[in-house]
């Protein structure tokens, strides 16, 4: 059941008498229908009239709508426009591009820009490495998509998406420091997308794809991985995942159990849902079924892609079939990365004592959280109205700070598992609860300790490998070193 929301955080501007009770009425009629009115503002005041501001958190259009049509039929009272604030902070768009340098003198611009900048051009050209430590590459990260998987919203394509895209880029900046830029691409075609993310990566030290939808997005993923440089990190997959295993983590050191014994059911095996299935069996998870629409996935029925067929031989030892409803009975833990309201609290209850329900679909979950919070010990959302919210925001500044550090040129598993290890562990013995089973989004000890494991790793696996850091040279004349 939805409920009121910053997200629809409006502002109704009223002509109103002046009456002493005129305000206290605007008021009571706007919190009548179910809004949290935040703020009440006089702009304007005359012997014969006010003009007002009511401030307020609503659950969808269609609530402002009644807030808009209450005040309307009031006696002297008349509504001149409501402003939508989450449409406000989008005008003109949420980037901009500074210059680090400034630029005051003759002397500056020759150095920035020419006849200076040639000499530096040229030291890249006789060193190509030099490009991570000479241009925007150390720092920056290319956050590709071709909005044909966002959010909940499917495929509205690449300019729809681009809200999503500058908002993911303004939490790269904000929460991790990595300049980030948003990469909307107009192709739906495998090829192609794969063709143009190689032609731009000599400016980016990383790519997050981000919504794209599967299974296109394992190719893209797995090619790009193996044909370029730098680190490809597909968010809605591993971002997910890293922050569900965060949280399992802690929810079962709430509820006294152990991961290799407890029965996990996981709706939805798309991008997010293989991922987390992946991560939980590297962490040790040993009894796992996922579900799709079709029921569970088993080997013995036919798979319609290599990523179902992986998971139908690495889960589901048992040969389980059925709904995931019925998979439910006595169950531990449920993951739901699929589709609203397709459980209710009767089937919650029929999952095991100390059960975990992480019902993560958004806008609306699989279950509502409050009929779920009636069984189970631990509930987790993907929305920030509700306590554990599983928020990939916890992940992704981390790791490619960490991953840019570290002059990563490929990313692991061992990463992914180190990251969440990470954020489980920013949660004190202290601080957990049945409530509190991730940090806060706005914690910013949770991107360093992030950064801090994947930069451990990284050196790690390169010691043994043999792998020698990438080469960066000497700065001309000896001025500066490379690392």
């Amino acid at each position: 059941m939805a409920i009121p929301s910053p997200s629809y955080s409006i502002t109704i501007r009223v002509e109103s008498p002046t009456g002493p009770r005129s305000t206290t009425a605007l008021v009571s009629a706007v919190g009548d229908t179910g809004a949290a009115v935040t703020g009440i503002d006089v702009v304007e005041s005359t012997d014969t009239g006010m003009v007002v501001d009511v401030s307020a958190n609503a659950r969808d259009e269609a609530h402002v709508e009644e807030m808009r049509l209450r005040i309307s039929s009031m006696e002297g009272f008349s509504v001149r426009y409501v402003s939508d604030a989450t449409f406000l902070m989008h005008l003109g768009g949420k980037l901009e591009v500074k210059p680090k340098v400034n630029l005051r003198h003759r002397d500056d611009l020759s150095r920035a820009y020419t006849p200076g900048v040639a000499r530096v051009c040229l030291a890249i050209a006789a060193r190509p490495e030099d490009a991570r430590r000479l241009t925007i590459k150390r720092n920056t990260v290319a956050v590709v998509t071709d909005g044909t998987a966002v959010l909940g919203l499917g495929d509205i394509g690449p300019a729809a998406a681009m809200p999503v895209m500058e908002g993911k880029a303004a939490l790269f900046k904000q929460f991790g420091g990595v300049d980030a830029w948003p990469v909307a691409l107009d192709t739906k075609d495998t090829e192609e997308i794969i063709r143009i993310v190689k032609a731009i990566a000599p400016a980016y030290g990383g790519v997050n794809l981000e919504d794209i939808s599967a299974p296109r997005c394992f190719e893209i993923e797995r090619r790009l991985r193996a044909e370029l440089d730098i680190p490809v990190f597909h968010d809605d997959q591993h971002g997910t995942a890293i922050v569900v295993l965060a949280a399992l983590i802690n929810a079962l050191k709430v509820v006294g159990k152990r991961l290799e014994d407890v029965r996990v059911v996981i709706s939805g095996v798309g991008a997010a849902g293989s991922a987390i299935i992946r991560l939980l069996l590297k962490q040790g998870a040993r009894n796992i079924v996922g579900y799709d629409i079709n029921g569970a996935v088993c080997s013995s029925k036919p798979a319609p892609d290599e990523n179902w067929a992986w998971i139908a031989e690495h889960t589901n030892q048992g040969g389980v079939n059925g709904t995931v409803r019925e998979g439910l009975a006595g169950a531990d833990v449920f993951i739901g990365v699929s589709a609203a309201n397709i459980l209710t609290g009767a089937d919650i209850a029929t999952m095991a004592e100390g059960a975990i329900v992480f019902a993560l679909a958004n806008p609306n979950p699989e279950v509502d959280p409050l009929e779920a919070s009636e069984h189970a010990a631990v509930v987790a959302t993907g929305r920030s109205d509700y306590p554990n919210q599983i928020n990939n925001v916890l992940a992704f500044p981390g790791i490619f700070r960490g991953l840019l550090d570290a002059r990563a040129v490929s990313i692991s598993d061992d990463v992914l598992r180190a990251a969440a290890l990470a954020i489980a562990e920013v949660v004190s013995d202290a601080e957990r609860n049945a409530n509190y089973i991730v940090p806060s989004v706005f914690d910013t000890e949770v991107a360093e300790a992030v950064a801090r494991a994947v930069v451990e790793v990284v050196r790690t696996e390169r010691e043994e490998s043999g792998e020698e850091l990438p080469p960066t040279g000497a700065l001309p004349l000896g001025l500066g070193t490379a690392r």
